[in-house]
């Protein structure tokens, strides 16, 4: 909201030498935000000056263009020339060569004399063209920079100015105003205008607020206006779109007349180009006092009007000219011949005010915020009236300013207003909030007085009544945003003043810190981290040939399909993250990084059978238990998975240092290490999965036998469609699963004193049977004495009987309370052999 200060010295005390800057430092102090300060003598410096044009001689020229030689007297006649300088001419008469042929002689004009600075940096001095010396330059309003006119010079008798020669034309024009610019917050919409700005200033400084409203005389309505019918059959959340409109007509308006100088130069500093006469009106009022106004040209309606809903299909021509498809939310103003405009949003173009324009029909209305906010939206027309309207305007001014606009079209335009007024609709019911005495002190933390709590209030508009307990307040119609007693204790301590407030830092309470769940995710990140690989953060989009290679590794596998991707191809939610992955990798490894370990947490997203529900609970109500456990049952399974992918070598190649490059067992040892760190056993087998190598690929399990993950090398297929490394290789879990089977607390084990004893054993079986589950046959049949047991070797070839292995494992054996005999170890170690034979048919080498 930009204000011109001469504006807001009309209704707030405003020191005479205060600029835009001190009166945004006053604003701040009651929570508004500084913008910005406008003020044209920033880029217009004078002297400029009334001139009267003594005479002017076309002169053609060979370029084919015509100028005229002028002589401009700059002050009144037998007044001396005060001003001095090269190129002021002590007789007070300008030579000024013009182009411009819209002025005659006689004409008042605005002259720039020699010193002036225009705005673009443009400076004014006697400069010889077209054989003449030109003095000074005769304006035209671009040039002044103010409007957008640049066909011809400004003639002042056009704006109804016969000021005297040789007046200072900045300040006949308004130039030496200036605007302070605010930002206002979504629930502060009454300062949408120069009344809720003069009272916040007010506030801020402690001095008399005068309101614009109060000052203007409405009379009674007697029902005798223009017929208006309010007829909303489908209100939203209950609330009428429309709950009061006020017409009134002034006929007999002369539209050619020019808009004052004042009231331009005023809409210019607040933002708002000069348009018409009767265009300009309307939104002064409506800056003045908060409320958008429309006008109608009376002779074009048909009809009463009525405020309704759109039909199905219904559409209308805007005053943009764009033809619009209404939706049956979009509350209108209609007459006999259909819609006539979007309420409060933009008037329609087949009843628009135009030249020929005679007699005016005004509306005032009050429109519900949501309807106004949503058609805005929906239609893409964002405008001074529809952000007034969707934050609240006050119920009560809508006479008054019907009735400022009727004053300003009689006095400006040469209008007659009709005695009689409409005004229609039904007063809301005012809202009364209880305030507990002790409240605000409790909220805030400082003691208020009982004077301090209610002179606030009063400052505010409201009015307050005494109870037993407290107050009972009721908050003035424009501040539609006071609901609660919290909402008055702000307002309360913005107006006490915010520096009020006691800083003191909270006291952390005892007994809490990260959650279990918390302490396991920093445990396993920190972790991986600490073994080199470096964390990476992908998008979770991605195409459905990437879900249906690293997704399940069999049967269907459902993906979330987005309605509104960033990209056609990126349409599906991951229910991976190897894919993200891949794309970190190629870009890096496109830029030079050959190689690299890199890991990745998040989240993937695995629908179920159910997903999301049929219908969507309405807006503006908390759904029930019901409702809510629907909507969580529809939300897919967001598990969260951790990838590794190592691709190239594991070090870069230096003296003395030949880098080795990655392979499938160091997937599965950040598998490993993955479940190590957070106390849990994972079992590791052959396995197979679409996106890996078919006999490099382990399946990493819990004890229980759930797959949690895959690990291995990466199919050769995909690595070359896909322009990677060779032998990369690749790591993807799910943590969740194996935060839920980790322990509590993870407990370490003593270190022994007692010396290892170590045995190796090689057995040979059927070549089907897992290595992983022959070891867990060593273990279980070794029993308590086996420390470890390891697989070093695994060999097929001579020696060996066809179809067959030999696995080699190391045992080591260790007591805790006494140093094992050879003895013992054999016999552990023959027990262990026993049982692997038993389950497997294991022959000892």
């Amino acid at each position: 909201m930009r204000i011109p200060l001469s504006w807001l010295r009309e209704y707030a005390q405003v020191p005479a030498d205060a600029t835009a800057e001190d009166v945004m430092e006053d604003l701040v102090k009651v929570g508004l935000e500084e913008e910005d300060v406008h003020r044209p003598t920033d880029e217009l410096q004078g002297p400029i000056v009334v001139g009267q044009v003594l005479s002017m001689e076309p002169e053609a020229q060979s370029n084919g263009k015509t100028i005229n030689w002028c002589s401009v007297r700059v002050v009144p006649e037998g007044a001396e020339q005060t001003l001095t300088g090269k190129g002021i001419e002590p007789s007070g008469v300008q030579g000024i060569v013009c182009g411009a042929h819209n002025f005659k002689v006689g004409d008042k004009v605005v002259v720039t004399l020699p010193g002036a600075v225009l705005p673009g940096d443009f400076r004014i001095s006697p400069r010889k063209t077209y054989g003449h010396v030109s003095a000074g330059m005769i304006a035209s309003v671009r040039e002044l920079g103010i409007g957008e006119d640049h066909d011809g010079i400004l003639v002042l008798s056009t704006l109804g100015l016969d000021p005297e020669v040789g007046t200072d034309a900045m300040e006949l024009l308004g130039l030496y105003d200036q605007a302070a610019e605010i930002n206002v917050t979504p629930d502060r919409g009454y300062v949408f205008s120069i009344r809720g700005a003069a009272r916040e200033y007010a506030h801020a400084t402690g001095t008399k607020f005068t309101d614009p409203a109060a000052a203007v005389v409405v009379p009674q309505a007697d029902g005798n206006g223009y017929p208006v019918r309010l007829d909303d059959a489908a209100p939203i959340y209950g609330k009428p779109g429309c709950d009061r409109f006020v017409a009134r007509t002034v006929r007999g308006v002369d539209t050619s007349r020019p808009t004052p100088p004042w009231m331009s130069s005023r809409l210019r500093l607040a933002g708002m180009r000069s348009i018409s006469l009767v265009v300009d009106i309307s939104n002064y009022v409506m800056l003045e006092l908060g409320q958008p106004l429309h006008f109608y040209d009376l002779d074009k309606l048909t009809g009463e009007i009525v405020v309704r809903r759109a039909a199905q299909g219904e559409t209308l021509k805007t005053l943009d000219e764009k033809e619009r498809r209404l939706s049956p939310e979009d509350l209108l103003i209609t007459d006999g011949s259909g819609a006539i405009g979007i309420a409060g949003v933009m008037g329609g173009a087949a009843t628009e005010v135009a030249d020929g324009t005679q007699n005016v029909l005004i509306e005032a209305a009050h429109f519900e915020e949501v309807s106004i906010a949503r058609s805005r939206r929906r239609h893409k027309l964002p405008s001074e009236a529809s952000k007034r309207f969707e934050r609240g305007v006050d119920w009560n001014v809508a006479d008054v300013a019907a009735q400022r606009a009727v004053d300003l079209l009689v006095e400006l335009a040469g209008g007659t207003a009709d005695e009689s007024i409409t005004d229609v609709g039904t007063a809301p019911a005012p809202r009364r909030i209880e305030l507990a005495a002790q409240f605000p002190a409790r909220l805030i933390g400082l003691d208020f007085t009982e004077s301090q709590i209610t002179g606030a209030l009063e400052d505010l508009g409201a009015t307050v009544e005494k109870t037993d307990d407290g107050y009972l307040v009721t908050p003035p119609s424009w501040r539609t945003d006071l609901e609660t007693r919290e909402d008055l204790t702000e307002e309360i301590i913005r107006l006490v003043g915010y520096d009020k407030i006691p800083s003191t830092l909270p006291v952390a309470p005892p007994g809490r810190g990260l959650t279990r769940l918390q302490q396991q995710r920093r445990r396993l990140m920190q972790s991986l981290a600490a073994a080199g690989l470096t964390e990476v953060l992908a998008y979770p989009f991605v195409t459905e040939a990437d879900n249906n290679t690293f997704g399940a590794p069999v049967g269907t596998r459902p993906a979330l399909k987005l309605a509104n991707p960033l990209s056609a191809e990126y349409g599906y939610l991951r229910t991976s993250v190897l894919p993200g992955l891949f794309e970190v990798a190629k870009r890096n490894m496109s830029r030079g990084f050959r190689d690299l370990a890199l890991f990745e947490s998040g989240t993937v997203f695995l629908p179920g059978e159910h997903l999301g529900t049929e219908s969507i609970p309405p807006l503006g109500a908390k759904p029930s238990d019901d409702v809510l456990d629907e909507l969580y049952a529809g939300i897919p399974d967001q598990p969260l998975h951790v990838g590794v992918l190592l691709a190239g070598h594991e070090s870069a190649p230096g003296a003395g240092n030949t880098p080795r490059a990655w392979d499938w067992a160091d997937a599965v040892d950040f598998a490993k290490l993955m479940g190590d760190v957070l106390g849990v056993e994972l079992v590791v087998e052959q396995g197979t999965h679409q996106a890996f190598h078919p006999g490099r690929t382990a399946r990493v399990a819990l004890r229980s036998g759930e797959t949690v993950g895959y690990a291995g090398e990466l199919h050769p297929k995909l690595l070359a469609a896909r322009d990677m490394p060779a032998r990369t290789v690749a790591v993807e879990l799910n943590v969740d699963a194996i935060f839920d089977a980790a322990p509590d607390v993870i407990v370490a084990r003593p270190i022994s004193s007692f010396p290892i004893s170590t045995q190796d054993v090689a057995l040979v079986v059927a070549e089907d049977v897992p290595a992983e589950q022959v070891r867990e046959a060593l273990r279980e049949g070794a029993g308590e004495l086996l420390e470890d047991v390891a697989l070093f070797d695994v060999y097929a070839g001579q020696g060996i009987e066809p179809g067959h292995k030999s696995l080699a494992f190391a045992l080591r054996f260790r007591a805790p309370d006494r140093t094992l005999t050879a003895d013992e170890a054999s016999e552990a170690r023959a027990a262990a052999v026993a049982l692997a034979a038993e389950r497997f048919g294991a022959v000892q080498r």
